[in-house]
C-alpha cells in the first residue's frame, strides 16, 4: 500500500528493505530542499516595511486552476517562477531489481498562515505591549510534506493517486497583560499527487509525478495575496526508492540522450542528488534551476532566504541594521528573529570562514582548437594569478554547489586553475611543502547554479528572481606569466588597448566583432541547461570582452528577442565563448573592417550581478 501523510505531516514512511536508498537519503538532501522551500521567504533587511517583502511567494506556487487560468491557460515551462495549478516531473529510472523495486515520492510545500494582531477584539496592523515588545500583522507559512511509496510494478500497471492536502486551522496566542492577542489562521489546502511509470526497455522506465491543486477557486478577481491562502507554495518533489537509480537530465549517458529529451518537465526542473555521476539514487525536482548533485557548503552557518546572495555580505549588512530596524525585523517573523540571533552571536571563527574557501587545485592544459580560437585582436596576454593566503582565499562556497570536480570558473566554465604561488602559502600542503590539489570555488553564493527562469545565458544577466544558472564549458584554461609589455590585470593600465566594440576574434577564419551575425552552438556536454535553450538561435554580436585569465567571451543579442533593443540599450547580453558560435558571414579579407557595434554598447550600466564574472557566482 502507498503511504502518505494527507494532512501535511512531517513523519517519514517506514523504512523498506532491499537495495537502494533508505529514507535517510532524502534527509541527506534536507538542507538543499529546505533552501528551496524557503527561498525568497523573507529578504534582507527582513522587515515587513521593506518593499521587497511586500510581494512574496514567487517560486513553485500552485493556485486553484480556475483562478490562475481566469485570463487564459498557463504556459508550461521548466521555470517554477510562473504561477500554475499543477507541476509535472518526468525522469528516467533504472531498476536494478525489477521484481522488488519500489519508488518513494515526497512532496513538500508551504501553507500560508495569516498572523493577525488584535487589540480589544479588533484587527490592527501593529501593537506594542506594556513591556515594549512590538507585534506586527504578517503572513507566515508552515512547511508541509506528504510521502508516497509504491512498488514499481504497481506504477507500471496504472499508477497511484494520493491526497497531499493540509487542513485548515486557527491558533490564538494571548499577549501579556491582556494587551491583545495574535490569531494565526490557515485555510484548507486541497491537492493530489499522481505517480505513474512507463516501461521503455528492460530495466528502464519513465517515471511521472504530477501534483495539482484541486481546491475550489476564489472569485476570478480575488487579489493574489488572498488566493495564496489556498495555494501550495514553493512546491518541490523528492524521488527515490529501493533497487532503483535515476538518470541525469542535464548530462545523461549518450545512449539515453534521446529518451531524456522526450521527458516533459513543467514548472519544475529535476536534478540528481547524492554523489557525482550521471546516475544517482535520489532526484530533487525543484521550481528553481539547480545543477546536478547540489549541496550546501559547510561554511554556511544557516539559511538567509536569499541563496543567490553572498553569505558574508548579507551577514555584514544584517549586523549593521539599526536597533529600531532589528526590533521591526524580530516582530515581523520568527525566522527573521532567528537570523538576527544567529548573526548577533556568530563566533569570530565562524564569520572568518565565510570569507573564503579553497577545495582543490589541479593542473590543466588548453583543449580548444588553435585553428578555431586564433587571431584575437586586442587580446591581453595571459597573466599569473598569485594565490591569496589560506585565511583570505577568495571564492568561499556558502552555497548549493555542483561537485568540486566540475566547479565553474569565473565565467561558468569548469576550468581548473594552475597556481603559481609557493606551496607554503597554499592550504593542504603536506610535511614536504607540496600543496594538496585545490581548485578555487567559483562562487561565494549559497546557491550557485540556481535559476528562477530558463531564459538566461552564459553568463546572462541576473534575473528578477535573483537566481541565475551555472553555465559549464569543458575548455580548461591555463594561467601563464604576464607579458613584459602589458600590466597584470590588477595593475593600472591593464585595460589599455582593449575596446569591446571594435576588438574581434577569428572563428573559422571569420573575424567576429560588434555587428557580426552568428548562430549559437553551445556545447552538448558540460553546457548549462539555459545555454541549451538557445541552441540554433541566431544572434548579433554586440561586443568582445577579454577576461583576466586571457580568455574571450562575446556578448550577443538574440535576433528574435522582442526586448533586444531594450536589452542592448541597458547592456544586458548573453555571453558565449568563441567556439560556441558559428559565423553566418563568409570569411572576408584580413584587411576588411568589421561592422561597428551598436552605439549603446559602450554605455554598460551593469551591476555586479550582471557582469560575466558575477553571473557565474
Amino acid at each position: 500500500m502507498a503511504e502518505a501523510l494527507a494532512e501535511g505531516g512531517t513523519k517519514s514512511a517506514a523504512t523498506r528493505g532491499g537495495a537502494g536508498p533508505s529514507p535517510g537519503v532524502f534527509e541527506q538532501l534536507g538542507a538543499v530542499a529546505d533552501a528551496v522551500l524557503y527561498e525568497g521567504y523573507l529578504l534582507y533587511p527582513y522587515r515587513r516595511s521593506s518593499t521587497k517583502n511586500r510581494v512574496r511567494w514567487q517560486f513553485g506556487v500552485l493556485f486553484p486552476r480556475d483562478w490562475v487560468e481566469a485570463d487564459g491557460p498557463v504556459t508550461p515551462g521548466v521555470s517554477g517562477s510562473a504561477d500554475s495549478w499543477y507541476q509535472q516531473t518526468e525522469c528516467l529510472l533504472r531498476a536494478r531489481q525489477p521484481d522488488s523495486a519500489r519508488v518513494r515520492v515526497r512532496v513538500r510545500y508551504l501553507q500560508m498562515q495569516r498572523k493577525q494582531v488584535e487589540e480589544a477584539g479588533r484587527p490592527v496592523e501593529s501593537l506594542r505591549g506594556d513591556d515594549g515588545t512590538v507585534h506586527l500583522t504578517f503572513d507566515e507559512a508552515l512547511p508541509r510534506e506528504c510521502e508516497i511509496e509504491a512498488p514499481l510494478d504497481e506504477l507500471l500497471r496504472g499508477g497511484r493517486t494520493v491526497a497531499v492536502s493540509a487542513a485548515a486551522g486557527e491558533d490564538v496566542e494571548p499577549l501579556p497583560d491582556d494587551t491583545g492577542r495574535v490569531v494565526r489562521s490557515r485555510e484548507e489546502i486541497r491537492a493530489e499527487t499522481t505517480v505513474t511509470a512507463e516501461r521503455l526497455s528492460d530495466g528502464l522506465c519513465r517515471i511521472r509525478v504530477r501534483t495539482r491543486n484541486t481546491a475550489p477557486a476564489p472569485p476570478p478577481r480575488t487579489p493574489r495575496d488572498e488566493a495564496l491562502r489556498r495555494a501550495l507554495i514553493a512546491t518541490h518533489t523528492l524521488i527515490g526508492g529501493d533497487g532503483v537509480e535515476f538518470v541525469s537530465l542535464i548530462d545523461p549517458p549518450a545512449d539515453l540522450d534521446a529518451l531524456v529529451r522526450a521527458c516533459r518537465n513543467e514548472f519544475t526542473f529535476p536534478v540528481l542528488g547524492g554523489e557525482t555521476g550521471d546516475t544517482g539514487p535520489v532526484l530533487l525536482s525543484a521550481p528553481i534551476i539547480l545543477p546536478d548533485h547540489p549541496q550546501v557548503a559547510p561554511e554556511s552557518p544557516g539559511d538567509l532566504h536569499d541563496a543567490a546572495e553572498i553569505d558574508e555580505i548579507l551577514t555584514l549588512r544584517t549586523m549593521l541594521l539599526t536597533d529600531e530596524e532589528k526590533r521591526e525585523a524580530r516582530a515581523t517573523d520568527p525566522r527573521a528573529a532567528a537570523i538576527l540571533d544567529r548573526v548577533d552571536t556568530m563566533p569570530q571563527e565562524v564569520f572568518e570562514r565565510l570569507h573564503g574557501a579553497v577545495r582543490s587545485l589541479t593542473p590543466s592544459t588548453p583543449t580548444a582548437s588553435a585553428d578555431r580560437l586564433s587571431g584575437v585582436v586586442g587580446s591581453p596576454e595571459p597573466v599569473t594569478l598569485a594565490a591569496a593566503p589560506a585565511d583570505r582565499s577568495p571564492g568561499a562556497v556558502h552555497s548549493l554547489a555542483p561537485p568540486t570536480d566540475r566547479l565553474p570558473d569565473a565565467f561558468g566554465s569548469p576550468a581548473p586553475v594552475t597556481p603559481t604561488a609557493s606551496a607554503d602559502r597554499l592550504p593542504g600542503a603536506d610535511a614536504f611543502g607540496s600543496p594538496a590539489p585545490v581548485t578555487p570555488t567559483a562562487s561565494a553564493d549559497r546557491l550557485p547554479g540556481a535559476a528562477g527562469a530558463p531564459a538566461s545565458a552564459n553568463p546572462a544577466s541576473a534575473s528578477a528572481d535573483r537566481l541565475s544558472g551555472v553555465v559549464g564549458s569543458p575548455a580548461p584554461v591555463t594561467f601563464a606569466t604576464a607579458s613584459a609589455d602589458r600590466p597584470a590585470w590588477w595593475q593600472e593600465g591593464a585595460d589599455d588597448g582593449l575596446s569591446p566594440t571594435t576588438d574581434t576574434v577569428l572563428v573559422d577564419g571569420v573575424p567576429l566583432g560588434g555587428g557580426s551575425r552568428v548562430r549559437l552552438r553551445p556545447r552538448g556536454r558540460g553546457a548549462d541547461a539555459q545555454d541549451m535553450f538557445l541552441a540554433g538561435r541566431t544572434a548579433e554580436v554586440a561586443a568582445v570582452f577579454h577576461d583576466v585569465d586571457g580568455s574571450v567571451h562575446l556578448a550577443v543579442t538574440l535576433d528574435d528577442d522582442p526586448a533586444a533593443e531594450l536589452n542592448n540599450w541597458y547592456g544586458r547580453f548573453h555571453y558565449f565563448r568563441p567556439d560556441e558560435l558559428e559565423p553566418l558571414e563568409p570569411a572576408g579579407s584580413p584587411d576588411e573592417p568589421t561592422a561597428p557595434a551598436p552605439a549603446a554598447a559602450p554605455a554598460r550600466h551593469m551591476t555586479d550581478s550582471e557582469t560575466p564574472a558575477a553571473e557565474a557566482e
